[in-house]
């Protein structure tokens, strides 16, 4: 008989009700190999960052059960480098094997109960640097959607909880589970790139100095091997000029833009057609099918084959 893991979830006060229900629907569409179980620290409702109070139906005592317990973010003005006695408590139920994942502004509870210490780990963009300024020793990756630093997981803001919980599907139970958990909740079972794509850049003035066009240009040619000289060539722009605007405009360099657009391409024609991977990546502008399998393993982290008998079967 297959076990059940539970997963206990802490609302604390000032909690985001969206990323709080990220674990329950994720975890639940899991075939029941996961048990969700909400909890507060003392098991009285608590005040979300919305226009609501939340009630749950457990205690801090449920996460002495928990094999995976996930810190559910609270309001940013609620972030402190200490804890209350109550939630210090709370977190000393957690038992010492037990897997931790936290969503955004979670890190921060993390961090300030020494949790992180000797960990890397990321959170919400926006609050990078006051995550530095607080816990400066510890390593923070603002640029990724979700760190896996073993029995520790951190994620950055809102989706990227439904991107952690996916993963952590996907290593308990692998992507044929998790893809099918992610076409049930309607969410991609992978996103390419991390916050870099997000985060809030200064609006570039459109028309000539916009590297637009030439990204259009380049998607009907992903076929051919395009350079960065090709590039700005098109765009009548220096070579440095040209990486400079299109990273601010995208948030990515041309190269790691072009590989993402031929991943992209390449899953494609992976679930909708049944041509040979070598040819394949011929059509997305990979020399070989072993760079293609190569950047999808990095992309998504399985091969082609695999990705195909998952998402060609379903989709037809």
């Amino acid at each position: 008989m297959q076990r059940v893991e539970r997963v206990v979830v802490l609302a604390l006060e000032g909690v985001y009700p969206f990323e709080l229900g990220i674990p329950s629907r994720i975890f639940s569409a899991a075939g029941g190999r996961y048990e969700v179980l909400t909890c507060t620290v003392d098991g009285r409702p608590v005040r979300s960052n919305a226009d609501f109070t939340i009630a749950v139906d457990h205690g801090p005592e449920v996460l002495a059960t928990a094999d995976t317990v996930v810190i559910a973010p609270v309001s940013a003005e609620r972030v402190t480098a200490g804890l209350s006695d109550e939630v210090s408590s709370a977190l000393a139920l957690i038992p010492s094997g037990a897997r931790i994942v936290s969503i955004c502004t979670g890190a921060f509870v993390l961090a300030a109960a020494g949790l992180l210490d000797g960990h890397r780990a990321t959170t919400h963009w926006q609050l990078a640097d006051r995550f530095r300024k607080m816990f400066p020793h510890i390593a923070l990756d603002p640029d990724v959607l979700f760190v896996d630093d073993g029995r520790i997981l951190t994620s950055a803001g809102a989706a990227s909880g439904v991107d952690v919980c996916l993963h952590v599907v996907r290593t308990d139970h692998g992507s044929e589970l998790a893809n099918f958990v992610a076409r049930c909740c309607v969410v991609p079972p992978f996103r390419d790139g991390g916050q870099a794509q997000y985060i809030e850049q200064p609006v570039p003035e459109l028309g000539a100095t916009s590297t637009a066009t030439t990204r259009e240009w380049a998607l009907a040619r992903l076929g051919e091997p395009l350079t960065l000289t090709d590039l700005a060539a098109h765009a009548r722009m220096s070579l440095r000029t040209f990486a400079r605007r299109f990273h601010d405009e995208v948030g990515l360099s041309p190269g790691r833009w072009l590989i993402q657009q031929r991943v992209a391409r390449a899953r494609h024609l992976l679930e909708s057609s049944d041509l040979p991977v070598d040819q394949i990546a011929g059509h997305v502008g990979f020399a070989t099918g072993a760079s293609l399998r190569q950047h999808l393993h990095a992309a998504i982290g399985v091969s082609p084959q695999a990705y195909r008998r998952t998402f060609q079967t379903t989709a037809r």
